[in-house]
């Protein structure tokens, strides 16, 4: 029986062997490093391509939502001059996604559809960061969500606080590196993901 196509011979990288997603750039694979359930931050080494671990979370704050990248995003100068009013460089990763669903989904280092609803233009001490909302595409409780707006605004807030606040220190609770001073809806998330594909393109090779 012939092998299926496409056949992967040995485990694809996730940043560079997966295809960005099934409908780009409103439907995109996104690879999960962080659940809800984690006290540790997992991040994907880039020259393996397996899941380190980073550090345990020095703080109790835990993700809202599923967290990862988009496959085959950079985040380079067309990310960049997105928010070059506010930002002095791009992060030099993968384009950033948080993913929610109804279901909890407890591990990490799984690939899933996301339907983009919007996004966050984070500056991240100084570098453009921008975190991608989606949903879980094929989950009925999210199927009448389309834009950020669609979502209850408790949960934009909770996702807004988790990423100003999580490297804020208790006795430092007045300031921090992380500013997010943009609540974009799904067209302004096209452009950002359409961005970092074309820097991924020029920095990698398409």
């Amino acid at each position: 029986m012939p092998f299926p196509s496409p056949f992967y011979r040995w485990r694809p990288h996730p940043w560079h062997g997966l295809s960005a997603g099934p409908d780009m750039p409103s439907v995109v694979h996104a690879y999960i490093e962080l659940t809800p359930f984690d006290s540790v931050k997992y991040e994907i080494d880039k020259e393996t391509g397996y899941l380190r671990v980073d550090r345990p979370q020095r703080y109790s704050s835990q993700p809202p939502a599923l967290y990862g990248f988009i496959p085959r995003t950079y985040c380079g100068p067309r990310v960049l001059e997105l928010s070059a009013d506010v930002a002095d460089e791009a992060d030099r990763d993968p384009l950033d996604i948080c993913v929610l669903s109804e279901r909890p989904i407890s591990r990490a280092e799984v690939l899933l559809n996301a339907r983009v609803v919007g996004g966050f233009r984070m500056i991240d001490d100084g570098e453009a960061d921008d975190k991608i909302i989606g949903v879980l595409d094929n989950d009925s409780f999210y199927e009448h969500v389309q834009d950020i707006d669609d979502l209850p605004t408790v949960i934009v807030e909770r996702l807004r606080h988790y990423f100003t606040t999580y490297k804020t220190s208790p006795t430092d609770t007045e300031t921090t590196n992380c500013i997010i001073d943009n609540i974009y809806g799904r067209e302004r998330a096209f452009e950002v993901i359409n961005a970092s594909m074309a820097d991924y393109d020029e920095q990698f090779g398409n």
